[in-house]
């Protein structure tokens, strides 16, 4: 052992600064806050999107139109869709698990089926709703169609 080999004690340093203890410290007085103004004080927060009091981007940029919150977005699944289902992949019957299994649909997804196309093939399909020329096609070809 010698004396370029020494070094503290483990848990004898510490790695931050104790602000705010003394002058000795070189961190006292002001306690690196600075001199007056509301970030010196305690208690100081500032407000989420505040720019210095610069009006901020959020209420400088125009608003128009209306979002309505309560809106349900419905994935539109259509009867060409559902016949290529049954063509390619010999599905009997088409729920949401089936969609979602094919990459058609997302597990929160609310699924209507349209009536877009031709369906020929029987099918069973389950869905949130159906549009009535979809529902007529998919009984004349001789499926059943559940409401969820």
């Amino acid at each position: 052992m010698d004396l370029s080999t020494l070094k503290p004690a483990k848990g004898s340093t510490q790695s931050r600064k104790r602000i705010g203890r003394g002058q000795g410290s070189g961190m006292g007085g002001t306690s690196t806050r600075g001199h007056k103004g509301a970030q010196s004080r305690s208690g100081y927060s500032k407000k989420k999107g505040f720019e210095g009091g610069q009006m901020p981007l959020q209420r400088r940029v125009p608003k128009f139109g209306f979002k309505n919150r309560n809106k349900v977005v419905s994935k539109p699944i259509n009867l060409d869709v559902l016949q290529t289902l049954v063509d390619t992949y010999k599905v009997k019957e088409v729920t949401l698990d089936t969609l979602i299994e094919h990459g058609l649909a997302s597990k929160n997804d609310t699924v209507k089926v349209l009536g877009r196309g031709e369906l020929k093939a029987k099918v069973d399909v389950s869905a949130s709703s159906f549009s009535k020329v979809a529902q007529e096609a998919i009984e004349k070809a001789g499926g059943k169609v559940t409401v969820l």
